[in-house]
């Protein structure tokens, strides 16, 4: 058995064939190791390494049969099979080669580069120049699974040259022809495509193609420009029989944060003449001792343009500037925001479109009285720009609060949690003369829960958490009326059972004394399910005509709480709310499903709302909404979409899609209709077609697609 030598080679192996030759010049040159069966040198002094050769030089790995080094000409022959690894990500595989004694130019013959274990070129001819390019010629380009029995690729490039720079990670096509199934479908004198180690390129991406019933077929085509490390801008012309659009989104990122702007502009022929469009724009800034800025901008140039192209399904634009600071015994947060309306019947000038709000709080833990005190000061003002009694009605607000919580256990493990609090709500009151221009409201509360959790555990391991609770609240509140404009709709709910005030919003709070009663029950097992349950109701001495009917919280007693949620350990969660009356009928129902496998997606949710004029039903509410996917093998993915308006027995809105997917491509079909119609839009079907080659791009491909070669 013969003896393995290692050696140290003087010449660096890293740049073998130049890959990586670049990278490895810029810092100090690890030390080649090479090891081998047999190394020896001949008598016209040629070094000869033959028997399972193996290179290393710092990421780069080479195997061959047999390297020769000529001494006098500075020659290097590699006899093959040749194989040359970097780093994981590019592969060159080779029958043979020759080198220069720098390593930096040189020939291969059946060459073959492959990218990423999946972009794969394969040349007749692979030279090496300055240890900076690439040239294959008469080369093969494809990502898609390439077998032996000579089938030809779903798709390749054939080119009559490729040059790959490695400094700027892009390769140069000349005479290229792109084909299908070996049939030539585009030709191309030259073009330029990022390798897939390049994560951020300048150059076209995507295309799709999208048909609907109101802008006929168009086709959008990004191109995305690199302007540098940090920022980006991609331009999307979107052209069609009826619409000319440019899409846009820039994005940039800073030290301490980043924006993200989108938007388009459009002259189409749905509204002949007038410039369309949108804006948004997302940002948030770190600006240090635990400040954060965001901001969230959303503009549109009319109520349809949103539905017309597919974009986010809104029907009302929030735009929004804040400053928040969060730490363990303080919070603040400040904030402006403007409101646009989209839905028919609304009128922006008798709305509060322009708010401000500013909230403050602090926590302190005084040992004299013990628990937890909170001091808080909230504002809040929002403004119409019509001038109209009433109709045109502003509002400011101010209010300070304070109040103490305190807590232990006691006897068998009863637990009480005990509340006072004062609040001092200061309003001003523009352009309604039902209201007088100033009112304060004072309200002292106080309240007393006591609980009982308890816990068992089975003999199996399943952990059942049970815990009844009933307190005893008290409100008074002193002072004028004022308007309800921020507390219009209610929600009684597990999370407000023990509130005070069950209102989203000061500007109305509960008064007098309540009771509530409820039960909390859950269990835990270890097979992984678990199950949540929460029962209770409120009971109070008047009636609060500030409750809507269907609010759960009108009378004198509440509508009982019904909630839980079930999580199964295959991936089944079922989540339930409901309001039961003293009829016995339901005045709110909520549900929601999801199911989840490795094939398959599916969520739901049905919603009922009964009878409501103060919240604007004069008819039940009943919608059911699903939205599903099914892997149907390794290749092919349908899904489905419906929102239903039971009410009504009509769909709003309906989709399907079907998703093809192999190692090398992806194809997107999707079919969308819009049964809905105002009088700013039109309903409307919307055909998508969008298919990607794979290989250009990080990440691209998985093996999990990879195509067989078999007969079958």
């Amino acid at each position: 058995m013969m003896a393995r030598l290692r050696i140290w080679l003087l010449a660096g192996f890293a740049v073998l064939v130049g890959v990586g030759a670049l990278r490895a010049q810029e810092e100090a040159d690890p030390p080649a190791i090479l090891v081998a069966d047999q190394v020896f040198i001949t008598a016209d002094r040629q070094l000869i390494a033959e028997g399972n050769v193996e290179a290393y030089q710092g990421d780069v790995r080479l195997s061959a049969r047999r390297i020769t080094f000529d001494r006098e000409n500075g020659k290097l022959m590699i006899e093959g099979p040749i194989r040359i690894d970097q780093g994981g990500t590019i592969t060159v595989l080779a029958n043979a080669a020759e080198m220069d004694r720098g390593l930096q130019n040189g020939l291969l013959t059946g060459a073959r580069m492959v990218f990423d274990q999946q972009l794969q070129l394969a040349a007749l001819q692979m030279t090496r120049v300055g240890g900076r390019y690439t040239q294959l010629y008469k080369t093969a380009v494809t990502s898609c699974h390439v077998c032996e029995d000579g089938r030809p690729p779903l798709w390749q490039i054939r080119a009559r040259k490729v040059t790959h720079d490695q400094l700027e990670r892009q390769l140069y096509f000349e005479d290229a022809q792109f084909r299908i199934l070996d049939v030539p479908v585009f030709y191309f004198p030259g073009m330029r495509l990022p390798d897939p180690t390049l994560e951020r390129a300048t150059g076209f991406l995507i295309p799709s193609v999208r048909t609907t019933s109101q802008l006929s077929t168009g086709i959008k085509i990004p191109y995305f420009f690199r302007l540098g490390d940090h920022k980006d801008l991609t331009l999307s012309p979107y052209l069609s029989s009826k619409t000319r659009t440019l899409e846009y989104r820039y994005r940039q990122a800073f030290r301490l944060g980043g924006i993200e702007f989108e938007g388009a502009y459009t002259r189409d022929d749905l509204i002949p003449g007038e410039d369309r469009g949108y804006l948004f724009g997302l940002g948030s800034f770190g600006l240090g001792n635990d400040f954060t800025l965001d901001f969230d901008l959303k503009a549109v140039s009319d109520d349809a343009y949103l539905a017309d192209y597919g974009l986010p399904d809104l029907d009302r634009l929030r735009s929004q500037i804040g400053l928040t600071r969060v730490k363990r015994d303080v919070a603040f947060a400040a904030a402006l925001t403007h409101f646009k309306s989209l839905r028919d019947g609304e009128n922006d000038a008798t709305l509060p479109t322009s708010v401000a709000d500013l909230y403050y709080q602090q926590r302190f833990f005084p040992q004299g009285i013990g628990g937890e005190v909170r001091l808080g000061l909230n504002a809040h003002g929002h403004n119409r720009t019509s001038q109209q009694d009433v109709l045109g009605r502003d509002i400011g607000r101010a209010t300070l609060d304070a109040e103490w919580l305190r807590s232990g256990i006691f006897g068998p493990g009863i637990r009480a949690d005990w509340r006072m609090g004062l609040s001092v709500d200061k309003f001003a009151i523009y352009d309604d003369s039902n209201y007088p221009p100033e009112v304060t409201v004072t309200t002292p509360r106080a309240a007393l829960a006591l609980s009982y959790p308890m816990t068992r555990t089975t003999a199996r391991g399943a952990t059942h958490y049970l815990e009844p609770v009933v307190q005893l609240g008290w409100s008074n509140v002193h002072g004028g009326s004022v308007p309800n404009d921020e507390s219009a709709f209610v929600e009684f709910d597990q999370g407000n059972l023990l509130a005070l005030s069950r209102f989203p919003s000061v500007d109305r709070r509960e008064d007098g004394p309540t009771l509530v009663y409820g039960l909390n029950w859950s269990r835990y097992g270890p097979g992984g399910w678990q199950a949540l349950a929460t029962i209770g109701q409120v009971f109070r001495k008047t009636a609060d005509a500030n409750f809507t009917e269907t609010s759960g919280l009108s009378g004198t007693s509440s509508d009982l709480l019904l909630a839980g949620q079930l999580k199964l350990d295959k991936g089944l969660s079922l989540t339930g709310r409901a309001l039961l009356n003293g009829d016995l009928s339901f005045s709110k129902v909520a549900m929601r499903g999801d199911w989840t496998n490795a094939r398959s997606s599916i969520a739901g949710s049905y919603l009922w709302l009964g009878t409501d004029p103060a919240e604007g039903r004069t008819d039940p509410l009943s919608e059911l909404w699903f939205d599903g996917s099914y892997r149907v093998n390794d290749r092919w993915t349908a899904s489905a979409n419906l929102r239903y308006d039971i009410s009504d027995e009509r769909a709003t809105r309906a989709g399907v899609g079907l998703i093809y997917q192999n190692e090398c491509v992806t194809v997107d079909l999707s079919l969308n209709r819009r049964y809905t119609s105002s009088t700013s839009v039109e309903p409307s079907t919307d055909f998508g077609f969008t298919i990607a080659l794979s290989g250009f791009a990080v990440e691209s491909g998985t093996a999990n697609y990879r195509r067989t070669c078999g007969k079958s």
